[in-house]
């Protein structure tokens, strides 16, 4: 009998990396960066963005027991974005959803209010997902962003995510329904342009 399955290396997904840039550092989050990224949780428009239906006041306790499981995850990698200039943590960055047999992976990043619109964002997302392709030999890394979030729609066009398809009225958000677009970049392409499809002349979100 022939095997015709494909047989590729296993991601390592146990060791957690530290990733720096420019304006970020990607490293492991932490139980101590709850304080720091609570803003996130506890902030209106980023649960709206996000989709986020919540029940009232987040829990803290609840949610430092989830980041202070993270560095045992052997299959996503959960990473804190840390402004470089100050030394604070502004987000998270994440590879989820791991799926071996097809070697993809779907992606996702939050800041805290008040940290948009000075390239962050977009470094880090760069740096994950630079990583997924050239360390955990990802083939396809994808994600979804709602209709009126067209900011975060921008910033994974510019790290050379490609629109897929419409998920119509996936999300009910008080009252009205929203389309998702789903998003995915390929390992072909990531090692064609590096998380820089576009030419000079570059902008910061």
């Amino acid at each position: 009998m022939v095997d015709h399955v494909h047989s590729a290396p296993r991601a390592d997904f146990v060791s957690k990396p530290t990733l720096r840039g420019e304006k970020v550092l990607l490293r492991p989050v932490m139980v101590d960066d709850v304080p720091a990224l609570m803003p996130m949780f506890r902030d209106a428009e980023a649960s709206r963005l996000t989709g986020s239906h919540g029940d009232g006041r987040p829990d803290e306790a609840r949610i430092r027991t989830w980041y202070d499981t993270r560095r045992d995850q052997d299959d996503r990698l959960d990473l804190a974005v840390v402004e470089q200039a100050t030394g604070n943590v502004i987000g998270e960055a994440v590879l989820n959803d791991w799926d071996p047999g097809n070697e993809s992976c779907n992606f996702r990043i939050c800041l805290v209010p008040g940290t948009y619109g000075h390239g962050m964002g977009t470094e880090a997302t760069r740096l994950i997902v630079g990583y997924g392709f050239e360390e955990l030999d990802l083939h396809r890394i994808s994600l979804e962003v709602y209709a009126f979030n067209p900011r975060a729609r921008r910033v994974y066009e510019k790290v050379g995510f490609a629109a897929e398809g419409v998920l119509r009225d996936a999300l009910l958000w008080e009252g009205k329904r929203v389309d998702a677009a789903v998003m995915s970049i390929l390992a072909p392409e990531w090692f064609q342009h590096r998380g820089w499809p576009e030419p000079a002349g570059r902008t910061s979100v």
